[in-house]
């Protein structure tokens, strides 16, 4: 092609690069630095926080934060471990961010329906509402809810906080599902209102299967944010035994009773569960996300 080319022009045909690369501009290089710059300062806290977790406060002192441990001393772990009883803090955790994650996935799913769906009188104005109690600060609805947990006999129970990031997360899922249902195509639902289904069968039948990927993005993003969670858990949840992760550290913290490795053991292992959850529905997150891009 190239030798056809130069006989007909009378000039040498100029040579394409192997494989389709084109030559990288000076502005695709400054843009892979910035990359490669932003990723060091995203994992450089993480590995301090690992290297450090596996040092004895002797080890610490002497070669500072940055060195890697001479010997694994896993001291730090195990005192974090027995002071603040770990599995008990887990377990509130993933029972507190599992049940919201669940609950506030179906109710959204609901309102949305019915929104979205169902064409509600009002319908923006509604969806205004849910985005706006959504858009409230925590801190304008710690007295409220305190005044009146405190009068049900809900305070300093694990059943408060599950009730407010319900609610919470409800708001975001009904505001994000109702734009989602208010698409979806009328051809599908008229063929099974024909078939003789029924509101409930069509939600359940039609509706839920078909938006399933939406509905898993929004599970594991609710069970994520409820479990990094701090200040409503921290008013609420009062006794020790109630605590979740981030409360207990925290708390440990500000008792000013651990040195620096055990702080860095605390912080790996609030870490390490969100990660392992995270890790298990990867393939179920990239799927519901891509699955809006692919029609």
């Amino acid at each position: 092609m190239h030798a056809t080319t130069a006989i007909v022009t009378g000039k040498p045909a100029k040579s394409r690069p192997r494989g389709g690369m084109t030559k990288k501009r000076p502005v695709d290089w400054l843009l892979l630095a910035l990359v490669v710059i932003g990723a060091l300062l995203i994992v450089a806290p993480f590995y301090l926080v690992l290297v450090n977790s596996f040092k004895s406060p002797v080890d610490y002192a002497t070669s500072g934060p940055l060195a890697l441990p001479e010997t694994l001393d896993f001291g730090g772990i195990i005192k974090f471990w027995e002071r603040v009883n770990f599995p008990e803090k887990v377990w509130n955790s993933i029972f507190i961010s599992g049940v919201v994650a669940v609950a506030a996935v179906v109710i959204s799913m609901l309102n949305a329906f019915a929104i979205g769906i169902g064409r509600v009188r009002g319908r923006s104005w509604i969806v205004l509402l849910f985005l706006l109690a959504n858009l409230l600060p925590q801190e304008a609805l710690l007295y409220p809810l305190y005044y009146m947990f405190k009068s049900v006999g809900l305070y300093d129970n694990v059943w408060s906080v599950i009730i407010v990031f319900t609610v919470i997360q409800a708001a975001f899922g009904t505001y994000l599902l109702s734009s989602v249902y208010g698409t979806f195509p009328k051809e599908i639902l008229e063929a099974a209102s024909l078939d003789g289904a029924g509101r409930w069968q069509i939600l359940w039948r039609v509706v839920f299967p078909i938006s399933r990927p939406t509905l898993s993005v929004l599970l594991i993003f609710f069970f994520i944010w409820t479990w990094n969670e701090f200040l409503i858990p921290l008013t609420f949840l009062a006794s020790n035994a109630n605590q979740t992760v981030p409360v207990a550290i925290s708390v440990l913290q500000g008792d000013r009773l651990m040195d620096v490795t055990t702080t860095s053991a605390s912080a790996l292992l609030g870490i390490i569960p969100t990660l392992i959850f995270f890790l298990i529905f990867q393939r179920t997150l990239t799927r519901g996300i891509t699955a809006g891009a692919v029609k």
